[in-house]
């Protein structure tokens, strides 16, 4: 028996409109609310405004860490999503970062990291009496 310690989302979206990437600003903003419409929990955060174009950023997560480097003169970006906790924040950052940028292609891998085995000793606990002393 297996579980997975996290998720890890990595996505080239192209054809976004230029207006989207190229203010630190705004990358900041989709980030932040990436992070809140998934239900994640922030630690810190970096951002960068590049000249004449684009911007970078990351959030440091509790559960790991969103992050986006733009190249708004070609309508791209890269995205990363890694997660851990459940699958489910992982796909809703992600969810949320797509509706907003509406990309015309997205080029998605979904990585499973950290698979690890589950010994059937520490599924299987059985309920002990204690003696009252």
């Amino acid at each position: 028996m297996e579980k997975t310690l996290g998720l890890h989302i990595l996505a080239d979206l192209y054809g976004v409109d230029f207006d989207k990437l190229d203010h630190v600003e705004d990358v900041r903003e989709l980030l932040e609310g990436a992070v809140k419409y998934a239900g994640l929990s922030k630690l810190s955060s970096h951002f960068h405004q590049f000249y004449p174009h684009g911007a970078t950023g990351v959030i440091l997560l509790e559960e790991s860490h969103i992050s986006i480097h733009t190249w708004p003169e070609h309508g791209y970006a890269a995205i990363d999503v890694y997660t851990c906790g459940g699958k489910e924040k992982t796909f809703k950052a992600m969810e949320y970062i797509l509706k907003v940028l509406k990309p015309k292609r997205v080029d998605e891998k979904v990585a499973e990291r950290g698979v690890v085995p589950v010994s059937q000793a520490a599924t299987n606990i059985e309920k002990i009496e204690l003696e009252t002393v």
